[in-house]
This record gives structure tokens, sequence and C-alpha cells, in this order.
């Protein structure tokens, strides 16, 4: 088992309520919460330990790790993928990215499915399978559930995957509870049911802000140049 990058440790009360409300909004089909009411102070904002498996881009001394959470079908997270990309291109390797799926079927019913084909991406074809796979399926869909599911082998191919072992990984479902139980697992760490939501930690995995939304690049750069100064 590889051992985590960074340790956290979750109060007990984030825990109990995170996992309730996980519960509730994720399987019982409730509409997400109010954002504002959602979104957690830094100091109540753990997130589980970066590990070797986790959808990593950029170097692994970077000063800065922003793990975002996002579901692919939302608009604003599609706005933010290419902030992000600005935003690792400027920093080089200050910077690394971590990618965390956070489906919100209520609101976008194709996301499960474009996150288990993601996972498939990445089973056949690597980290950089993953972050290719990501970004052409962000370039394509129109987002909120406008990407047409014939779309996501044909993305496949055109990263150079083999669409015939693709189908078979995505036509499984082998990922399936995965990705519901990263869900949960968020949820427990007091990640809001909003996206994109991400969380920037230093080089020991302690939480030194959020970004809240789609914020423009300026902002994200603020918050950067602050920790890396």
């Amino acid at each position: 088992m590889e051992e985590p990058l960074n340790k956290f440790t979750i109060p007990l009360a984030i825990v109990a309520a995170g996992a309730l409300i996980a519960g509730a909004v994720y399987f019982g089909g409730e509409k997400p919460q109010n954002y504002a009411e959602r979104t957690p102070n830094n100091a109540e904002v753990e997130v589980p330990a970066v590990t070797a498996q986790d959808h990593y881009l950029g170097s692994r001394s970077a000063k800065v790790i922003i793990v975002e959470y996002s579901d692919t079908e939302c608009p604003f997270c599609k706005v933010f993928h290419y902030t992000m990309k600005d935003i690792m291109n400027s920093y080089g390797n200050d910077v690394a990215w971590v990618f965390r799926q956070l489906p919100i079927p209520q609101l976008h019913s194709k996301a499960i499915k474009e996150a288990e084909a993601t996972e498939c991406a990445a089973e056949l074809g690597g980290n950089q399978a993953f972050w290719n796979y990501l970004d052409e399926l962000f370039r394509t869909t129109p987002s909120n559930d406008g990407l047409d599911p014939a779309e996501l082998p044909r993305i496949a191919g055109t990263i150079g995957l083999d669409v015939p072992s693709f189908n078979t990984c995505l036509a499984s479902g082998k990922y399936t509870e995965i990705i519901k139980s990263g869900v949960e697992e968020s949820y427990k760490a007091g990640v809001p049911l909003a996206t994109p939501y991400s969380i920037i930690l230093d080089q020991d995995g302690k939480v030194k802000g959020t970004i809240k939304g789609a914020e423009p690049i300026e902002s994200v750069k603020v918050k950067l140049d602050a920790l890396l100064k």
C-alpha cells in the first residue's frame, strides 16, 4: 500500500455531519444545499491524503498543491479547468494540481459516467492519458449534460487509447462505486457539494486556503503569490 504524501486529522463533528449530508444529498436525490451554507472556513477544511493513486499533474516537490474537486458537466468547472491550465503554465514546478471527482448527478446526470470514462482512460493509458482525456472532454462538452455519450469512446480514440478496451472498461461499471465512495469521503472531509471547489495545500499538507468556485486567474494568482513569496 502506498504511504500517503500528506496526513490530516478530521474533527469528529465534521466527519459526522459530512457523512450525514453526503448520504442524504448524494444518494437521497435531494437538491444540493446553498453553496454559501456548505462552504467551510479554512480551519474546517480537511482533505484525504494525497497519494500516488491521485490524478496528479506537476512536480512531486511542488511548494503548493491545489486539490480540485470537479464535475465534468459543470460549466464553471470547464471555465476553471482552463484557469488551472494557465496556472500550471505560469508557475512551473512551484505548483502541482490534483484532480478529484465530484460529480453531482442531481444537476448533471451524465457526470458519473464521464468520471468513469476518465478513470478508464487512466487505467488504459496511465496518468498522462487521464489528463489528456480530461482536457479533450472539457474541450468537447458544452456542459450541463450537453455531451453526447457517443463522444466518450471517440475521445478515447482521439488521445490514442484502444477503443474496444475502453468500451469494455466503461460498460463494466467498475469505477461507479469507487467514484461514489470518493464523493462520500470528500463530504466527510467537509468539502461542499458545489463545484469547482479547490483546496490549497503547502508542502507539508497543511491547508493554506481555498478557491471557491471558478475564481478568475488574477484571484488565484494573488493567493498563490502570497504563499510563494
